[in-house]
C-alpha cells in the first residue's frame, strides 16, 4: 500500500482534471503499483513530466513516486560506480569522485533543473533531452530494474532500444566501470543557445589505446535517433585504428548508417545528419566540451 496519496491539479489546465500521486517507501511496492495500472507514470525530478501536467498534455492518469533511500545512493570505489536512479545532476557535481562526469552533468539545464533532474528520468527523456544517458552509453553502463516479478540487470543500450517486456519496470540504479588509466571519456553537446540550450545533438566517446592504436572504442549519440544510441558501426570502424584525422575521416563513412535523426523545433533531420560527422570528428579527437552557438552550414540545412 502507498504511504500517501495526494491529488494534483494542473497549474494551467486546458480541461478540468485531477491526477493522483501515490508515494511508496520501497521501490518494489512502487514497481508493483506501476504494473497494476498502466495509465500511471513514475515521477522522478519532474522537470519534464510536470510541464506536461501543467500544460494539460499529460497522456496518463496518475503518478507513482518512491522515497526509497537506496535510489539516492552513490557508491564509488577504485573501479566500479553505482548511481541510484534518484541521484540528481547537482549531486553528481558535488561528488569529487565523479569529476570525469562533471562536464556532462553541468550541460543538463541550469542550476534549478540540475537540482531536480535525476539519472533515471534522464534515461527516458524524449529527444532532444537525455544528454546524460549519452555519456552512460559510452561508459557501457548497466541498469538494475525492479519489476513485479523481481529485479534484474541489463545493458543500458538494450533498455533504451526497447524494454521488450510485457510489464512496466522501475529503474533502480545504473552501474559502470570508472575509466581506467589510459582511457579517455570525451563529451560534446551542441546547442544553439548559451549556456543551457537544448541539444542539436550530443556525443560521447570512451576509448583506450594499445600503443598508437585505439582499443575498446565506445561511441554514443543523442538527438540522432528516437533515443540515445551506440554508434556500433562507427565503433567497429575505429577499433584498432590510429587516432589521426585521415583514419577518423575514413571511419566516419559508417556514421550515416548508424543514425536516424529526427526533425523538431531545434533542428531538422537533414541538418543533424549533415553536421553529425563534423562533431563526431571533434569528439574523437578533442577533449570534452559543450559547444554552443551552432550556426547553420547553409540556409537549406537550417530549415
Amino acid at each position: 500500500m502507498p504511504s500517501s496519496v495526494i491529488s494534483l491539479q494542473p497549474e494551467y489546465p486546458l480541461e478540468s482534471r485531477t491526477l493522483k500521486v501515490h508515494t511508496f517507501g520501497q521501490a518494489r511496492d512502487a514497481a508493483n503499483a506501476l504494473n497494476q495500472d498502466r495509465r500511471t507514470r513514475v515521477l522522478g525530478g519532474g522537470t519534464l513530466i510536470m510541464r506536461k501536467i501543467n500544460e494539460g498534455t499529460a497522456d496518463f492518469d496518475g503518478l507513482i513516486r518512491t522515497t526509497d533511500p537506496a535510489l539516492k545512493r552513490i557508491r564509488t570505489d577504485s573501479s566500479r560506480i553505482e548511481l541510484g536512479a534518484a541521484v540528481t545532476m547537482a549531486a553528481i557535481l558535488a561528488t569529487p569522485e565523479l569529476s570525469f562526469l562533471h562536464a556532462v552533468a553541468a550541460a543538463v539545464g541550469g542550476p534549478a533543473i540540475r537540482q531536480m533532474a535525476t539519472i533515471g528520468g534522464n534515461l527516458f527523456a524524449p529527444v532532444p533531452y537525455g544528454d546524460f544517458a549519452v555519456a552512460l552509453l559510452a561508459l557501457d553502463a548497466r541498469v538494475q530494474v525492479q519489476a513485479s516479478f523481481g529485479t534484474r540487470e541489463g545493458a543500458l543500450d538494450a533498455i533504451l532500444r526497447g524494454p521488450g517486456e510485457s510489464s512496466p519496470q522501475l529503474v533502480c540504479s545504473v552501474t559502470f566501470n570508472r575509466p581506467r588509466p589510459g582511457q579517455t571519456l570525451r563529451y560534446h553537446k551542441v546547442a544553439r543557445v548559451q549556456p543551457k540550450g537544448v541539444s542539436v545533438l550530443s556525443l560521447a566517446a570512451c576509448f583506450g589505446a594499445r600503443g598508437e592504436r585505439l582499443s575498446s572504442v565506445r561511441l554514443a549519440a543523442g538527438a540522432l535517433a528516437p533515443s540515445p544510441i551506440r554508434l556500433s558501426r562507427l565503433e567497429r570502424a575505429l577499433e584498432g585504428q590510429r587516432l589521426h584525422a585521415a583514419a577518423v575521416d575514413t571511419a566516419l563513412q559508417q556514421l550515416q548508417a548508424d543514425i536516424t535523426p529526427p526533425t523538431d523545433a531545434i533542428a531538422s533531420a537533414r541538418y543533424r545528419r549533415a553536421v553529425a560527422p563534423v562533431y563526431t570528428h571533434h569528439t574523437s579527437r578533442c577533449e570534452h566540451r559543450c559547444i554552443n552557438n551552432v550556426k547553420p552550414i547553409s540556409d537549406s540545412f537550417s530549415q
